[in-house]
């Protein structure tokens, strides 16, 4: 810290992550509309086999996760691929994904480097973060499709199912997953059947609907058919991902 230069000083003057992210997006040209100009990422894609459509996208992330289930693994020149996206990258596909250890998406969808943008938080919901992330994917890097994926027995849908059912919130920043997470687990607390796996269901239709609408980037892009947001659940015992209607 430089002489002068108080915390509180600096505490005011730090931008926050959403704000870099969005400066980040004005800064660089996109595509909304007609309005076309070159970003860095358009100009040199460096994997052109990720330039595909929101539907080419999401078979390949599901033959990728065959693959991965049936125990097929990738031969990945690691030594060749990291000098290529030095400069950019151009992902073909976005995932909101669970922080647990259980699931990497990356290995799921038998992914290289470069194709997969993931956000991984407890709950894989959308927050002002992710939301800025997807934003970030979708307008800078020209993502064509975004996948929220939900897992079975999710600790944090049970740490929600219990605090509700106790009335008692969890302690430290756990109660911001409980927060955010609620509303599902609510809707499950009204429908018979096992409630953690009706809640992780409803968390996933309903951030993928949350991504759908939000605007300004992401709902034009939805409209302009530029993206497709799915939701998907993966099963910790097979590997299997079931994609959610």
């Amino acid at each position: 810290m430089k002489a002068g230069h108080s915390p509180t000083y600096l505490t005011k003057i730090a931008p926050s992550r959403r704000s870099l992210l969005l400066f980040a997006i004005s800064s660089v040209c996109i595509r909304l509309g007609d309005n076309i100009v070159d970003a860095k990422e358009a100009e040199a894609p460096p994997k052109p086999n990720n330039l595909i459509s929101p539907e080419a996208a999401l078979q390949r992330l599901m033959e990728g996760n065959d693959r991965y289930v049936q125990g097929v693994s990738r031969r990945d020149d690691f030594k060749r691929e990291r000098p290529v996206l030095v400069d950019g990258q151009n992902p073909y596909a976005a995932v909101l994904s669970c922080a647990d250890s259980r699931v990497a998406p990356e290995l799921v969808f038998g992914s290289g480097l470069g194709d997969l943008f993931v956000c991984r938080l407890a709950g894989n919901f959308a927050n002002d973060d992710t939301l800025a992330s997807m934003e970030y994917a979708v307008a800078v890097l020209n993502t064509p499709l975004i996948l929220v994926l939900g897992h079975d027995h999710c600790g944090a849908i049970d740490a929600t199912i219990k605090s509700l059912h106790d009335n008692k919130p969890p302690p430290g920043h756990i109660s911001s997953l409980v927060a955010a997470l609620a509303p599902a687990v609510e809707v499950s607390r009204q429908q018979t059947g096992d409630t953690s796996a009706e809640a992780t269901r409803q968390n996933v239709i309903d951030n993928v609907n949350k991504l759908k609408s939000t605007g300004p980037i992401l709902n034009a892009a939805v409209e302009q058919n530029r993206l497709k947001v799915v939701g998907g659940l993966y099963r910790l015992d097979t590997g299997r991902v079931d994609l959610l209607s």
